[in-house]
């Protein structure tokens, strides 16, 4: 039917509650961090994600796949380094931004396995390579870098307001 093996769905299930933690903490508190429960469940369930799909080989061996829930990892590894490093100056940026960050990670692999599966029969796109996919993601870039300087000049706001108190 789908073509999953249950790791696969397992994978995803994970995925997915991880997103809808993500989004929630992007819309309830204008960011992505440990210090809230939503943020924290989105870090640690991105985590799991990232390192489950090390585990999946579906279009052969070691790919960009692979390659993105390294990147993940270690986006998350160095927000977390800079999340407990202080709340204030360049780390705060690299938390939030580096947060925000693999919320688009998931974007890549999600729109591209369910793009390359759904409909069954007539999937929306060929591949990893179709242009339509390629094109679509490049908008979910563009709208990463749109929130990511709303984030950046909600920081910038924060910090201001807080040096002059």
């Amino acid at each position: 039917m789908l073509n999953i093996s249950p790791f696969g769905m397992f994978h995803t299930a994970i995925a997915l509650v991880a997103v809808f933690f993500g989004i929630r903490s992007l819309v309830r508190y204008g960011e992505i961090g440990t210090r809230t429960r939503s943020g924290a469940l989105y870090v640690w369930l991105t985590a799991a994600t990232a390192f489950t799909g090390l585990f999946i080989f579906r279009h052969g061996g070691f790919g960009a796949p692979h390659m993105l829930a390294i990147a993940t990892l270690v986006v998350l590894a160095v927000a977390a380094m800079a999340e407990r490093a202080g709340g204030s100056g360049l780390a705060r940026y690299i938390t939030v931004l580096g947060n925000s960050l693999t919320l688009f990670f998931h974007l890549i692999p999600g729109l591209t396995e369910t793009g390359t599966r759904i409909p069954i029969g007539d999937p929306a796109f060929t591949g990893p390579e179709d242009p339509v996919l390629k094109a679509i993601v490049g908008v979910g870039f563009l709208v990463y870098l749109a929130g990511a300087a709303v984030q950046t000049m909600r920081i910038r706001r924060g910090l201001r307001t807080a040096a002059a108190t």
